[in-house]
């Protein structure tokens, strides 16, 4: 950590919103800088991120006060899911980028259509708005824009004003590190969002609540503009008679206890059997303690609720709920803390269940078997951002067999979701569209068909022009593809196929197996006729 207490200071200082008239202005120069191809080259990219990457690493100190002062965010968190995560995914796509952007040869090509060199190009969208969300404010800001980079795409980034701190501070990173002409930052909250969806983007990205998703979703379907809505969701976890109770409780807490519950991917709920509920609550007492040994309050691994509007909606969610709390329930609302607080409740129709706390908050619903967790499940939210069941392998395989969600962490709490690499995203009302490692790459990227006829082809392509006649047979001898099963659905045996493939059902399994058959008869033929042979086709042993 690189700066200076004075330095620091300026940086965080107090957030000032961009003024609405300048944004018409702003958007237009992305856009006319994305239409002078000054972002596509590669180099220009890698040399963007690169900057990028020593602009976090130079400003560690204020990233650190500033997610401190927004969320009383621990130090450890913020090296874990902001600092660390946004530097190692600027190295991993860095890395990687030469080549993700190469042409890619086009799957699944007749033969005779391979001379037209099929294949896919992948171009940048063009000028794009981000808007960030406040739980993750560095991460979920940084990893899409590293994304629009990557891809050769021009960038707005409209950080949100309930982290102020971290919104500053990501303003002075991307404006002294990044090219002013190709990205830029515009601070403010519903009038300034407002101006920024008034302008025509090629793509807006937008992370945060289903209410304004949906205000974001019209308006950019009036231009067609395409959307990725990275959302939350009523996520279940799922604690079997057959789970490992203890482990269970310590990951399920630990999914409550990180970022004080603000995590849209962690659990909502938890349905556990009844036969193990008291266990269930017991080991999460015991977890609890050795978490945090000398009180929660009193400890700097426990964050803070963002501001006192979300505080106050998470202590009405409390006083409404007909559960019991069993755990915890102190809170201070000068000090925005919430102890973790366990519920016992009798309905998946209690406030805790039915709707998204986003808060340290873990109700748990008894429930009499695996039939009704999934039942209320689907119930509660058929599309949730996650899933997160504890069995065995069969109970886990049919939990997941029988629901939907946009990811699933079996035995963990939000495991998938910690991969950087891995594509993330939700599904129905819980987004749509993915991210992260090379799905940030393709999520800014047009993946665009190509082919190229060389002219000595004409005389092979003469069966398309006019006139037509006689030439419909010729056509489908060329390209008519025979149907391997019947009227009735059912796939037709064919003795000649079955032998071609040795049974393998496929031209693939059946080369495997022919090569297979090949060896085994290689492994008895003399030494020298083996050299023979191998020189002769090419090969060497």
């Amino acid at each position: 950590m690189t700066q200076d207490l004075a330095s620091m200071a300026s940086i965080v200082s107090e957030l000032k919103y961009t003024p609405e008239d300048s944004i018409a202005g702003i958007a237009a120069g992305v856009r006319n800088a994305f239409n002078s191809h000054k972002t596509k080259p590669i180099e220009f990219r890698l040399m963007q991120l690169r900057k990028l990457y020593w602009g976090i690493k130079d400003n560690e100190a204020a990233i650190i006060q500033a997610c401190k002062e927004d969320l009383g965010k621990p130090t450890f968190e913020t090296y874990l899911a902001e600092i660390d995560w946004c530097k190692n995914d600027i190295v991993f796509v860095t890395q990687n980028l030469h080549k993700w952007v190469k042409d890619e040869a086009a799957p699944d090509i007749p033969l005779v259509n391979k001379l037209l060199s099929p294949r896919i190009r992948k171009d940048p969208l063009g000028a794009v708005l981000i808007i960030g969300t406040y739980n993750f404010p560095m991460n979920l800001s940084i990893t899409p824009l590293v994304g629009a980079i990557a891809a050769g795409c021009t960038a707005i980034l409209k950080p949100s004003e309930s982290a102020p701190g971290v919104a500053k501070v990501l303003q002075h990173i991307v404006e002294s590190s990044l090219d002013a002409s190709c990205y830029g930052v515009v601070q403010g909250a519903v009038p300034e969002t407002t101006a920024l969806l008034n302008e025509k983007w090629d793509k807006i990205f937008y992370t945060g609540g289903v209410n304004v998703a949906k205000i974001i979703a019209k308006k950019a379907a009036e231009s067609l503009t395409p959307v990725t809505l990275e959302l939350g969701g009523r996520n279940p976890a799922i604690v079997t008679k057959n789970a490992n109770v203890r482990l269970a409780a310590k990951r399920l807490l630990w999914g409550k206890i990180m970022n004080a519950g603000q995590v849209c991917i962690s659990q909502n709920y938890i349905m556990v059997d009844k036969e193990v509920v008291d266990a269930f609550i017991a080991e999460i007492k015991v977890v609890l303690k050795q978490f945090f040994p000398d009180g929660v309050k009193e400890s700097e691994d426990f964050g803070r609720i963002v501001n006192v509007r979300q505080w106050s909606r998470l202590k009405k969610m409390l006083e409404e709920t007909k559960g019991t709390i069993v755990i915890g329930g102190d809170m201070d609302e000068s000090q925005r803390y919430l102890e973790p607080t366990v519920v016992l409740v009798d309905s998946p129709t209690d406030p805790l269940v039915a709707d998204e706390s986003f808060g340290p908050l873990l109700p748990i619903l008894p429930v009499e078997d695996l039939d009704t967790a999934i039942r209320i499940a689907t119930e509660v939210h058929r599309t949730p951002l996650g899933l997160y069941p504890f069995g065995n392998k069969q109970e886990t395989e049919r939990i997941m067999r029988e629901t939907q969600s946009g990811g699933v962490s079996v035995n963990d709490a939000f495991f998938h979701g910690t991969i950087p690499t891995l594509a993330f995203g939700g599904v129905g009302d819980s987004g749509q569209g993915a991210y992260r490692g090379k799905s940030s790459f393709d999520c800014f990227s047009h993946r665009r068909s190509v082919t190229t006829t060389p002219g000595w082809m004409e005389s092979l392509l003469d069966v398309r022009y006019p006139p037509y006649e006689g030439k419909l047979a010729k056509f489908k001898q060329m390209s008519e593809l025979k149907p391997d099963f019947d009227r009735d659905g059912k796939v037709k045996f064919s003795l000649v196929s079955y032998m071609l493939s040795l049974g393998a059902g496929s031209k693939t399994g059946g080369l495997v197996r022919y090569a297979v058959v090949l060896l085994g008869k290689l492994q008895n033929v003399p030494r020298g006729s083996w050299i023979l042979l191998t020189s002769q086709s090419g090969l060497r042993s």
